[in-house]
């Protein structure tokens, strides 16, 4: 909040300013453009405005990173920024400049990587806007270059096949281009993404692009292309994202594109398709976020091979010429959460098989020729909001229950033959008509047996009931080593009836609670399940099962579970843990705006040691358990701290147990259909279908290794277009590391807390070291050992991220590794305590 000081221009010999993400306003003061030592600008994502100094190359000669996106900036590019010989990185996106873009004086720039200009205003709509971007063929290490979402008008020039081959991400969508995509843009064969989007480009598609073998992104929707899809797309083997909807695509779907076995989303909506759907393509097991092919006309049945797409959430073949009866192996697309068969030819009834798709929010199957019973498992889908049947000729009776109770989320329009139903959709009652053999079925010699053989089956399972419950009340489901007899009543009393002010926390399962057993004034933290949500009940089960039978400092340790009744008669499930005094590790990484969160930083050796205690979980889980089990949901949140910074890995809840014989390395199961993981942290491999291994753990600790050093968390805004968080420290590495860490880091002294060093081995070499308010001259021996210490955690951190599972290390290669730059650091800062002890 507030401005950027003045007096900061006093900092004569300043090489690094960075200040993003601080909500800071005003301008940033003329002062800070005139310190010629200044090499690294970064003031993101905050809300200063006015021009860039039209001189700032002159005045920042040394310039390698100018970075200032996410604000209000005007004005034009600055020309002297060609001045800035070392420049490697600028990145301007998301303001509001204007003028034209001055490629042709970037060309001397041969350090230059990285060029962003999405969302502005740059470019007048007219031709030759993009004519200078030839000059930039000069810039031989160019691997961005983005300019989305602007003004700029003409044709893409045909030397942009001239451009670095090191280019990996080269982005124009959302401008005014038209004309055809240049042939010679195959020559770009490191490109990963390639971002055409809604512009006016026209004519046929060059077969040359099935030569960027690289591309993990192609986008192309929202132009004028027309003519058939080139086959050779095919050949795109890598891509996971492919946007073809809103053109003028015409003739049959190629079949090679069943080769592009890493596709995650594919959308070939709003062309002229026609003849049927390849095989080979509707059969795409990669598939597990989008596949849609509506509004084209598409022809013939929708092949079995649906039934291969078990990961995928959406799809959508609408709007087409499709016929036959609905494949009954579309119930094993058990991750659907959207399913729209609409305004097609479909006939027959609802498979029954369907009932297997539990997690379905959308199903429309309007305007097709569909008929016989409504099927009734429809209304027990709990998670499904809309549900289309008309126009169809559906008949009999419509059921009441689930989503059938509520008229604005069921249309049954156009179906003459429906009755029944809640009275808000107008059907007629059904008529009731008697049993012929009514009387028979009465009789005495058939009443009196089944009648008390129906008694005798109640009074059973009356009596198979009470046992249960009696078991279950306040006991949990482990052995006896697991605390025994909390009673709902218990933790309700406990938590003030589960109050506001209790609640510690949500997630996708349940809610969280601080509670005080009264049986011996413990402090518990009580996991209460949402069992309205599908997976909760699986997940409590999980997690006692992974929970019951490990033992380790760095787990979190369940006291006890209750699985019993509550108040209203609803069912009940609860964990009760220890209580984590200090919360996750989330809001120590990133904490809020208000000044008690702001005081929740971490020192470089408390991180270390959170990293260890992770790494050291983890490595038990994999490693020393009877049966080795893969936690698949590691993220900061599910990482708690006790009031020792002590690190607990906790949330079971999507955790897998892997049966393989414990001397298989990789230790891989077929991945439950289940599994979900949170977005930024899932391997790469799960998401294509891949197998549930300890090697999908390494990924996510690597992930949270890079987040907890750079103070990102890898969904930020600032990676897209490509740019992951892997990346992003790769392009870093080893040169650039202090560049991107987390700044607090750079804040630390080690004067501090000299007399502590015997206490180091508490808790296994555990120290703690506070960041001091202001910043001290670390020297240049400190300084070394700083870049060295962070360049080794970030390479971990790579290694353990790696996009290939067998690129990645084990969890006890990482806690080895771990243990010995802790060591190192910790060694060095005792000498020079030693030293400083010394001069005193």
């Amino acid at each position: 909040m507030g401005s950027i000081p003045n007096e900061l221009g006093r900092l004569t010999s300043l090489g690094r300013f960075v200040i993003a993400g601080n909500k800071l306003s005003g301008m940033v003061p003329s002062s800070i453009y005139n310190i010629s030592s200044i090499y690294y600008i970064i003031v993101t994502e905050n809300q200063l405005h006015g021009e860039l100094p039209k001189d700032v190359g002159i005045t920042l000669p040394n310039l390698e990173t100018f970075a200032g996106g996410v604000n209000k900036f005007t004005g034009n590019i600055p020309v002297s920024l060609s001045n800035a010989s070392r420049l490697r990185q600028l990145d301007f996106a998301e303001n509001g400049l204007t003028g034209k873009l001055p490629a042709e004086h970037f060309g001397s720039l041969q350090s230059l990587s990285r060029l962003n200009f999405d969302d502005n205003r740059l470019g007048s709509g007219k031709t030759g806007d993009l004519s200078s971007l030839s000059f930039l063929a000069n810039c031989t290490n160019l691997e961005v270059l983005s300019f989305s979402r602007n003004r700029f008008g003409g044709e893409l020039p045909e030397s942009i096949s001239n451009l670095s081959t090191k280019l990996r991400i080269f982005t124009m969508g959302g401008n005014l281009i038209h004309g055809s995509i240049p042939i010679g843009i195959a020559n770009l064969v490191n490109l990963t993404s390639l971002g055409m989007e809604q512009n006016y480009f026209g004519g046929s598609l060059p077969d040359a692009i099935g030569k960027l073998q690289k591309l993990q992104g192609l986008y192309l929707n929202l132009n004028k292309f027309s003519g058939p899809i080139p086959s050779s797309l095919g050949n795109l083997t890598s891509v996971t994202r492919l946007f073809m909807e809103g053109n003028r695509f015409e003739g049959s779907i190629p079949p090679s594109l069943g080769n592009c076995q890493s596709l995650l989303m594919f959308n070939l909506s709003s062309n002229r398709l026609s003849g049927t759907i390849p095989k080979e393509v509707i059969g795409l097991s990669s598939l597990s976020i989008c596949l849609s092919m509506s509004n084209n006309f598409l022809t013939g049945s929708l092949p079995s091979e649906v039934g291969e797409l078990v990961n995928l959430s959406e799809l959508d073949v609408s709007g087409n010429n499709l016929s036959g009866e609905i494949p009954v192996t579309l119930g094993s697309c058990t991750s659907l959460v959207s399913l729209h068969l609409e305004g097609n030819a479909f006939e027959g009834r609802i498979p029954e098989t369907l009932t297997k798709l539990r997690g379905l929010e959308e199903i429309d199957v309007s305007r097709n020729h569909l008929s016989g019973k409504i099927p009734e498992f429809l209304g027990k889908f709990r998670a499904l909001k809309q549900l289309n049947l008309s126009y169809n000729d559906f008949e009999s009776a419509l059921p009441e229950e689930g989503i059938f109770s509520n008229a604005s989320g069921v249309s049954v329009h156009g179906n003459n033959k429906l009755c029944g139903g809640i009275p808000e959709l107008l059907l007629p009652v059904c008529s009731r008509k008697k049993p012929q053999s009514s009387q028979g079925l009465l009789s005495p010699k058939v009443v009196i047996p089944i009648t008390c053989a129906l008694a005798f089956i109640a009074l059973s399972c009356f009596i198979a009931a009470c046992k249960m419950v009696k078991r279950s009340r306040g006991t949990s489901p482990s052995d006896e080593d697991w605390k025994s007899g909390v009673s709902y009543l218990e933790l309700a009393q406990s938590t003030n009836g589960f109050s506001l002010d209790n609640l510690i926390g949500s997630g996708s399962f349940g809610s969280v609670y601080r509670g005080v057993l009264s049986s011996n004034g413990m402090v518990v933290a009580v996991k209460v399940l949402n069992l309205q949500q599908e997976e909760a009940s699986k997940s409590f089960t999980d997690e006692c099962n992974a929970l019951r039978s490990i033992r380790h400092r760095n787990l979190l340790k369940i006291i006890t579970a209750c699985s019993s009744i509550d108040n209203q008669g609803n069912e009940f499930k609860s964990l009760v843990s220890e209580f984590m005094e200090n919360g996750s590790l989330d809001p120590w990484l990133h904490p809020r705006d208000d000044e008690e969160s702001q005081s929740k930083r971490l020192s470089l050796i408390q991180r270390l040691n959170v990293a260890i205690d992770v790494a050291s979980a983890l490595d038990y889980l994999h490693h020393d358990c009877e049966t080795c089990i893969v936690h698949c949901d590691l993220k900061p949140s599910n990482v708690l701290l006790d009031e020792d910074m002590v690190a607990h890995v906790g949330d079971f809840g999507l955790a897998r147990f892997l049966l393989e014989a414990s001397n298989n390395p990789t230790k891989t199961q077929t991945m439950s259909v289940g599994l979900k993981g949170s977005i930024g942290y899932i391997p790469p491999e799960y998401g294509m279908g891949g197998q549930v291994s300890i090697l999908g753990d390494v990924y996510s600790y690597g992930i949270l290794l890079l987040e907890m050093f750079t103070g990102k968390r890898p969904t930020d805004d600032m990676f897209k277009d490509g740019l992951s968080i892997h990346q992003f420290t790769a392009m870093a590495c080893p040169d650039h590391v202090m560049d991107i860490v987390e700044p607090s880091l750079l804040l630390e002294t080690d004067d501090e807390n000299d007399e502590d060093d015997d206490d180091d081995n508490k808790y296994g070499n555990r120290i703690e070291e506070r960041p001091v308010a202001g910043y001290k001259d670390p020297g240049p021996v400190k300084a070394k050992r700083l870049e060295e210490c962070l360049d080794s955690l970030m390479q971990i951190g790579l290694s353990c991220s790696a996009t290939s599972p067998r690129d990645r290390m084990s969890m006890d290669v990482v806690v080895n590794k771990m243990n010995a730059i802790r060591d190192s650091y910790l060694n060095l800062r005792r000498g020079r305590r030693r030293r400083l002890k010394s001069t005193r």
